[in-house]
């Protein structure tokens, strides 16, 4: 136990969170059983150990940051790591990459069940289902989504401001005033490309080469993320690969779920399936006609964020599709967004229809008053017509 103390005391007196993640103000802690999902990269490890700094101090030995990546756990279950834990004062256990420890679930319906004093903080893959009816978890555990820096928390770490998050309510109502009260101080069209291209994961921090390091998560959300906690033998992974890469190729439209199937060789019901789970592992999103969903044939697959699509040699982007990847990732936190048919329409919240577009007078749109336009190469906008990065501001 007393290697654990000092690899914590460690971790958190030498973590450097650049940005504090609103998520941080969203959780409630006073939970017994938190579980933090999110997808390689966003920074959930960071998390953890910021929490830890926040409310306890450093050689406080009520809480503990441990590692489920530690062989010391291949040999001993967490139940009882936690019961020994807790009988030498321990009170807050955090828990990393809980899903590397076999039986993860019962284990921590063991802790929950048998030492009521002791609070359990765990991470794991945005492929984890934990509120199905099935999981022995699903009564007990509030569970939360860690995502990758919004455009907003990526423009105040790049110029040392502390913009807060704006509601999709306001800015749709207030868009004017809240741009002439940022517009003084920075300038986001002079950031926004840098977004698009590497600001959605925080590794970009990192002394490394960003588009390795990308590729390298990559590989890791399908070998780990979907075949592990999926279950799914190994080799399928080539399979499953080459679907992630046909679908960037063929770029955002509806899939051809039978000639997808024919070219990785197998039907179309595991075809939709794995569509399903590189969504689950966040590398795609999937967006259908209001009132479908899976496992209905989707009308749209894009991927996941905008950093994605630069990732992927040879494929080169339209601007168009780089512009409407950032708008449906950025509102996809806290709102539901729909297929709204041609013209690069969106439904949000079944009920707003949006259209992403460029501005400007060299660009013919018809504009109508019962859509919303998210236009981009313009950093100001008047009544339906709002500035796209501002969207980077809903968290």
């Amino acid at each position: 136990m007393e290697a654990f103390f000092k690899t914590h005391a460690y971790l958190v007196e030498h973590t450097n969170a650049p940005v504090r993640r609103a998520l941080m103000d969203e959780i409630d802690w006073g939970s017994r059983m938190i579980g933090i999902k999110g997808t390689r990269g966003v920074g959930k490890t960071t998390f953890l150990l910021q929490y830890a700094k926040e409310h306890f101090s450093v050689g406080d030995r009520k809480c503990l940051y441990v590692n489920m990546n530690n062989f010391y756990f291949q040999g001993r279950g967490i139940a009882d790591f936690a019961a020994d834990f807790y009988r030498q004062g321990g009170r807050t256990l955090l828990i990393d990459q809980v899903f590397k420890q076999p039986n993860w679930k019962s284990e921590l319906r063991k802790c929950y069940d048998d030492i009521s004093g002791l609070k359990i903080v765990f991470t794991g893959s945005s492929v984890m289902r934990l509120k199905e009816e099935s999981s022995e978890l699903s009564d007990i555990v509030d569970s939360y989504n860690l995502r990758g820096f919004s455009f907003r928390e990526f423009l105040n770490l790049q110029t040392g401001n502390n913009f807060a998050p704006v509601s999709l309510d306001d800015i749709l109502t207030h868009h004017e005033q809240i741009v002439k009260d940022i517009l003084p101080v920075v300038s986001p069209a002079e950031y926004f490309q840098q977004y698009l291209h590497h600001g959605f994961y925080p590794f970009f921090l990192e002394n490394r080469n960003f588009d390795e390091n990308l590729l390298k998560t990559m590989n890791m959300m399908t070998e780990v993320d979907i075949l592990l906690i999926k279950q799914i033998e190994l080799k399928y992974l080539t399979k499953i690969k080459k679907l992630f890469y046909l679908l960037a190729v063929e770029g955002p439209k509806a899939p051809n779920i039978s000639n997808l199937a024919q070219e990785i060789e197998t039907s179309r019901a595991t075809v939709m399936n794995y569509i399903k789970y590189l969504a689950d592992a966040r590398l795609i999103n999937i967006i259908y006609p209001v009132g479908e969903e899976f496992p209905k044939k989707p009308s749209k697959v894009i991927m996941h964020n905008p950093n994605l699509m630069y990732a992927i040699y040879p494929i080169e982007y339209g601007r168009q599709e780089v512009m409407e990847t950032f708008f449906v990732n950025a509102l996809w936190k806290d709102h539901t967004v729909n297929y709204g048919g041609k013209d690069s329409c969106y439904i949000v919240d079944g009920r707003r229809k949006f259209r992403v577009c460029p501005s400007g007078s060299a660009h013919k749109v018809r504009y109508s008053a019962d859509t919303i336009y998210a236009r981009y190469g313009t950093e100001v906008g008047s009544g339906n017509r709002i500035p796209l990065w501002l969207f980077g501001f809903v968290y």
